[in-house]
């Protein structure tokens, strides 16, 4: 174990090293550091005087915070006397949530060694600490371990190659003992936790994530701007989209002028923007869109030559934040990230509005891919010629098409629940009181 803590050390110090030096020339890099200067000091002053007592929520990134949201929403309804810590690993979180008042506190969450996470500790002092799916940071769990803080696993996901299932995760395994209770996603993880010893300390609960994109359907509020693009037409909305995706798109696209598309790229930088613009040729940005109509324009694209017809065909969004509703407005939809190393990215946001999913290839570690693809819901492609032969087959079937809706939403509502079985064992076990 003296080993691994050696180990782990060297890997902190080396990976802020690195960051360091990436933050000279990445951007994302340069918030990572920056967002983390003098951030002990800053919370220990945000904090001085604070009477209430402290729930903490740890998310890696913005789409762990859309996993935590319920259970979140649910605790400042009930236990309203509590303040709301919410912490980031990653820029894309943060930078999205901080303006929002969904939490007390809103930080990134230091980065180092044992001292630091003590501190931190010592300075939030939560009653309640919630870690979301992932972003295991030793120090942190082994001080709220050793300070018996209640420390529950939400919507844990885990997979036999992970190194806690190891010869050689004696660590890792460690810190998943520094948990007081882990909700998992599946039966699967379930039974991987019971082989090192943690059946007695986990519990089936399944993904919040359901609860979440259901909350986001049923409080649906209109977009003006989306209905004055889209009209009447058909609508194929593209959310999370990496090069791959869209190489896989713009010919389908670029010869349908008369269906409108939203793409909502995965990165937004600049560079990425003007490549997305390369591929669709009448396509306009979002922020041009709503200067022009804003200025009671009709949109217009300079992507096109003159004696073309110039209204664009293709919305391109350069925010973030946004995509979540945005799928409310399709006909389809194309969920991005299946042509990566990573894998797709969260279907369930298009499948709550009953509309069909496709995606690419890789999927394998999403389970809830998987099975919407077994109840009819979804369709996965491999290549171009696959996706416009499914586009073509569902907006010329119409019996086609609204079985895959039905399907698709079905499977979505069959999940709900997961909130609930959480907050129930928060209650029983009396880790806040009113």
């Amino acid at each position: 174990m003296i080993l691994y803590r050696i180990l782990y050390m060297l890997f902190i110090g080396s990976y802020l090293l690195l960051l360091r030096l990436a933050s000279i020339w990445n951007p994302k890099a340069r918030l990572w550091i920056n967002g983390r200067k003098k951030i002990l000091a800053k919370l220990n002053h945000d904090l001085q005087g604070e009477t209430a007592e402290i729930i903490w929520m740890h998310c890696a990134s913005l789409g762990e915070y859309e996993q935590g949201r319920p259970i979140l929403n649910k605790l400042r309804t009930l236990y309203p006397r509590y303040k709301i810590l919410l912490t980031f690993f990653s820029p894309s979180g943060y930078m999205v949530i901080k303006d929002i008042a969904i939490a007390d506190y809103i930080y990134y969450l230091p980065f180092g060694n044992r001292l630091i996470a003590s501190q931190f500790i010592q300075i939030a002092k939560p009653l309640l600490v919630l870690w979301i799916k992932y972003d295991y940071w030793y120090y942190y769990l082994h001080e709220l371990n050793k300070r018996n803080i209640p420390l529950l696993l939400i919507s844990g996901n885990f997979q036999k190659d992970q190194t806690f299932f190891k010869w050689y995760g004696e660590m890792h395994r460690n810190m998943l003992g520094c948990f007081t209770h882990l909700f998992v996603q599946t039966g699967h993880s379930k039974n991987l936790l019971s082989r090192i010893g943690l059946a007695e300390y986990s519990t089936i609960s399944g993904d919040t994530r359901f609860d979440r994109v259901i909350e986001i359907a049923e409080q649906f509020e209109p977009i003006e701007i989306f209905e004055k693009f889209c009209g009447n037409n058909k609508v194929i909305v593209a959310g999370s989209t990496w090069p791959e995706d869209e190489e896989e798109l713009d010919h389908f696209a670029n010869i349908h002028t008369e269906i409108k598309f939203i793409i909502a790229p995965h990165e937004i930088e600049e560079f990425h923007l003007r490549e997305v613009e390369k591929l669709f040729k009448r396509s306009i940005r979002f922020s041009i869109l709503q200067n022009q109509i804003f200025n009671g324009q009709w949109p217009k694209t300079e992507n096109i030559s003159n004696d073309q017809e110039d209204t664009p065909n293709v919305l391109i969004i350069d925010n973030i934040g946004m995509l979540s509703r945005l799928y409310k407005y399709a006909t389809i939809t194309y969920v991005g990230g299946g042509f990566g190393e990573s894998g797709v990215h969260n279907v369930l946001e298009a499948a709550v509005f009953g509309k069909p999913v496709i995606f690419g290839p890789v999927f394998n570690k999403y389970i809830e891919a998987i099975e919407l693809l077994e109840e009819g819901g979804a369709y996965t492609i491999d290549n171009a010629l696959e996706l416009e032969k499914i586009l073509n087959d569902l907006l010329s079937d119409s019996q086609l098409y609204l079985e895959v809706c039905e399907s698709a939403r079905a499977y979505v509502i069959s999940k709900k629940g997961a909130t609930e079985k959480i907050l129930k064992y928060i209650q029983e076990k009396r880790l806040l009181t009113n």
